[in-house]
């Protein structure tokens, strides 16, 4: 399967206040930043505003950012050796996606980011972000608190999750956990997230609602 999608995106010069204070709240929520710290990472930042289905990455991709979602929804998927598509996990408002393997690698990304809704995104430089954390205490502490909750702990979550439950209990776990995502992402998107087909998930929503 070829993926038709281009990467674009809308390029605005001057960055929304709304936007900023939203992505400084949510780092703050880990680790205060000092100010003096938050005038340098802003330097590093730049606003696109995307359209349903635009790529904010594309597999076989360099990318030199990774980004902040202040309005919309994305989806993170790569391409089986058959072609056929996996997601692998869906970023929403006020969540990173990225291609992080690539980036800390400088190697062509497996994966590709998709916006399932018309999205506006925060792209953060991240070399210049790698050489700020080395100068600045505040924001490694925000990186490393940031890392152990969403790539450590909740990664192994997500892991187990899959690994030791049936798909019913899969799709319930993803409404329990992410139920702002229930109708907000197309069926079987979430199904392919699940590892079964759309008319799986049906049966099983079906089963959900109406329980014997």
């Amino acid at each position: 399967m070829t993926i038709q999608n281009t990467i674009v995106g809308n390029i605005t010069s001057a960055i929304p206040n709304d936007a900023l204070k939203h992505l400084r709240a949510r780092m703050d929520s880990y680790h205060v930043i000092t100010e003096s710290c938050w005038q340098k990472f802003q330097s590093l930042l730049s606003y696109r505003e995307y359209a349903r289905g635009d790529l904010i990455y594309s597999v076989g991709e360099h990318p030199d950012s990774f980004s902040f979602i202040h309005k919309g929804l994305a989806r993170v998927f790569h391409l089986d050796e058959n072609g056929q598509e996996y997601n692998k996990r869906f970023f929403s408002e006020a969540e990173f996606p990225a291609c992080m393997s690539s980036l800390l690698t400088t190697t062509p990304s497996a994966l590709s980011v998709e916006c399932l809704e018309n999205s506006a995104v925060l792209k953060i430089d991240f070399r210049g972000y790698r050489q700020l954390l080395e100068q600045s205490p505040d924001l490694m502490r925000y990186h490393i608190l940031y890392l152990e909750k969403n790539w450590l702990l909740e990664k192994d979550e997500r892991d187990n999750a899959f690994g030791q439950t049936t798909a019913g209990q899969r799709y319930q776990t993803f409404v329990e956990q992410l139920p702002h995502l229930v109708s907000r992402v197309p069926q079987y998107h979430i199904a392919s997230h699940l590892g079964i087909t759309p008319v799986q998930l049906s049966r099983l929503r079906k089963q959900l609602q109406n329980p014997k």
